[in-house]
């Protein structure tokens, strides 16, 4: 039988809320690009727990896909692809892959003409996460109502 897990909405809750304080690039561009630029150079406590968490949640998710995956609820392919993505984008930000460096600079140069476009496009993102995860607390709720 086919069962939401415990943290499964949870999981996409904090993809949704992270993606959407991306609002934030929207009405300031320079203290968003500046904030995320420094964070990512100096690499402080908030980017290891940041990255801790963010790569947790990935391998999480990976693992409950391969667990189930003869009985899978499509947005489960979410972890795979989703989650193989930010690991790699995890890894290549700490191993400063100097083509991932060259595109982080370029998403995060406040005089492009493709910011609104690019930073949009995470929030809608965020957005359709986050109401993934409240249609699965719901669905979940119903589940634990049944058993």
């Amino acid at each position: 039988m086919k069962k939401i897990q415990i943290y499964e909405p949870w999981f996409f809750f904090l993809f949704g809320l992270f993606h959407l304080h991306r609002i934030w690039g929207l009405f300031d561009r320079e203290a968003y690009a500046d904030f995320w630029l420094e964070v990512m150079t100096e690499k402080g406590v908030i980017y290891y727990s940041l990255m801790g968490v963010l790569a947790l949640l990935c391998i999480l998710g990976i693992i409950t896909f391969w667990r189930n995956r003869r009985q899978n609820y499509w947005w489960r392919w979410i972890y795979l692809f989703g989650g193989g993505y930010v690991l790699f984008d995890l890894f290549a930000i700490a191993a400063g892959v100097r083509f991932w460096h060259e595109l982080l600079l370029k998403m995060f140069d406040t005089s492009a003409s493709y910011w609104n476009l690019l930073w949009s496009a995470f929030i809608l993102m965020g957005g359709a996460s986050l109401t993934l995860s409240i249609l699965l607390f719901i669905k979940q709720h119903k589940q634990a109502r049944k058993n």
